[in-house]
């Protein structure tokens, strides 16, 4: 096995904690050992260190996932403090107007070429339509509401350089050509919101708009997903900007 003798402590419990994800969010220490080739006795000494800080707790089956500490420090976030809880309130209000998924993300990543659509808030109903969405995970910028309506905050030259990376089809439907991207985002920008129709998953419409510029946060939008056949494109779209519009407002005179 090799285990990075260059790596430090911080870099060891990172690859640690990046093999989890929504569809493994509990795993052996074998299962850990072969994501991150390290040796037995490296991933045992740092997991019992990492249990000891509350980053990790054991689970049944001799499973490991991730600690509460961990949770409890994100929740520091600005993401958190400074952007979810003040929109929380928007979101519940554009729920209760449209019964529908209501969903907040930021865009993140280093640079165009790694962005993605981060979700950091979420709210939905019994009636609401079944999503593959959850706070905490990520989608293709170009292939979500959300996620085109941050795009169009950026200039077509960052837009041009996304585009520079493959494009990933999610459905039969998602825009994968850069400059059927490019004018998409231009007609975003023009009616002041982003429309994707069955580009992430087939039956589903999102509508978003963009959050305005707030110092010390990303890039954000707020968007609602509905079943097509109920989308009245005209409402929703008043609906989600207006939440978008008295959101940005609250977090600019707040700041």
């Amino acid at each position: 096995m090799d285990d990075r003798a260059s790596e430090g402590m911080l870099e060891r419990s990172m690859r640690i904690l990046a093999c989890f994800d929504e569809d493994h969010d509990a795993l052996t220490a074998v299962e850990i050992g072969a994501r991150t080739g390290l040796s037995s006795s490296t991933l045992h000494r740092i997991l019992a260190q990492m249990i000891d800080l509350g980053m990790m707790v054991r689970v049944g089956g001799r499973r490991y996932a991730i600690g509460s500490r961990l949770w409890e420090l994100g929740e520091l976030s600005p993401l958190a403090l400074r952007l979810r809880e003040p929109a929380l309130p928007h979101m519940v209000r554009l729920y209760e107007a449209t019964g529908e998924n209501v969903h907040l993300a930021v865009l993140d990543g280093e640079g165009p070429r790694a962005a993605s659509a981060l979700y950091v808030g979420k709210v939905t109903g019994h009636q609401s339509i079944p999503l593959v969405s959850r706070m905490g995970g990520r989608h293709l910028p170009h292939a979500v509401g959300v996620g085109k309506a941050m795009l169009a905050a950026h200039s077509d030259d960052w837009v041009r350089e996304y585009c520079s990376v493959p494009l990933v089809r999610e459905t039969t439907r998602t825009i994968t050509d850069p400059e059927q991207l490019l004018a998409d985002i231009r007609v975003t920008r023009a009616r002041g919101y982003a429309l994707a129709r069955e580009e992430m998953t087939l039956g589903n419409i999102s509508i978003a708009a963009p959050l305005g510029s707030v110092p010390g946060l990303p890039i954000a939008a707020i968007g609602v997903v509905v079943h097509i056949e109920r989308a009245d494109e005209r409402r929703l779209a008043a609906l989600v900007r207006q939440a978008a519009h008295e959101l940005t407002r609250e977090l600019v005179d707040s700041h």
